[in-house]
């Protein structure tokens, strides 16, 4: 990133715009249209977490403890807006007019070290750690007396894995309700105006609040693809996740238009 954006003076945040189901169809076209135009950032980007998916997957295979792989299946999409602030900057770039160059795109990534982007990341980082910590305390509550035997699946169909997941998916939800209010705005407000974290973070809660049913089905438009491109081998990322993002980007700029001012 330029050094006048690295240290440019605080910005002013607009109120969030009322949108509709109209605007995401809007936006994820927009993110196919960017990620036509620039596919090698899209699959670059979201290359390094398909591999780290299956390097871990093969780990706990080679330990025969697939099961304990699931809770970080089930919270892989808690990382995918990190994941996604290179692809808001090519989208950004697009949008401008700027350079697309591979360096130039990588050292603005490399330069939000300067700003409130890593303080976010940590964010994503420990709330990702906590859900994993949750949902193997879960898993001990009602499986720890027990040997493990037999499939993943026999052992999910069992009467106490089906409580297992019940419980989960309702503390799960919950989590993942909060931690989407606070994030799905955060990142590319961030990499775009000169804020700290906590009013990302507050920003992007206002524009939920202000968009409650369409955010929500925002919400399950990108855990359903994103668990969709993870069954084929995480395969499926390589596409879904760099149209998400850059949809993403276009969809903080319809909640938070330029015109508001910075």
């Amino acid at each position: 990133m330029e050094t006048s954006r690295v240290h440019a003076p605080p910005s002013s945040i607009p109120e969030p715009v009322r949108i509709s189901l109209s605007d995401l169809r809007a936006v994820l076209a927009l993110g196919w249209r960017d990620f036509t135009r620039a596919p090698v950032f899209g699959v670059l980007f979201s290359a390094f977490y398909v591999i780290g998916g299956l390097i871990l997957y093969a780990v706990f295979a080679a330990a025969a403890a697939e099961w304990w792989f699931i809770p970080i299946a089930v919270g892989f999409p808690i990382l995918a807006p990190f994941a996604a602030t290179g692809l808001y900057e090519v989208s950004r770039r697009l949008e401008q007019g700027e350079d697309l160059r591979l360096g130039a795109v990588l050292g603005c990534v490399f330069a939000q070290k300067e700003r409130q982007v890593p303080s976010m990341a940590m964010v994503i980082l420990l709330v990702f750690m906590f859900w994993v910590f949750i949902a193997h305390t879960i898993f001990a509550l009602f499986f720890g007396l027990q040997p493990i035997s037999g499939s993943t699946w026999s052992m999910l169909l069992s009467p106490s894995g089906l409580m297992m997941l019940a419980v989960g998916s309702a503390i799960g939800g919950v989590m993942a309700a909060a931690f989407y209010a606070l994030t799905v705005i955060s990142l590319p407000l961030l990499l775009d105006r000169e804020v700290d974290f906590i009013t990302a973070m507050i920003t992007s809660f206002a524009c939920v609040t202000a968009n409650p049913g369409v955010m929500a089905v925002w919400a399950a438009v990108i855990a359903g693809g994103l668990f969709l491109g993870m069954l084929p081998a995480f395969l499926g990322l390589l596409v879904l996740l760099p149209v998400f993002g850059h949809a993403s980007w276009h969809l903080y700029r319809r909640l938070l238009p330029e015109e508001g001012g910075r």
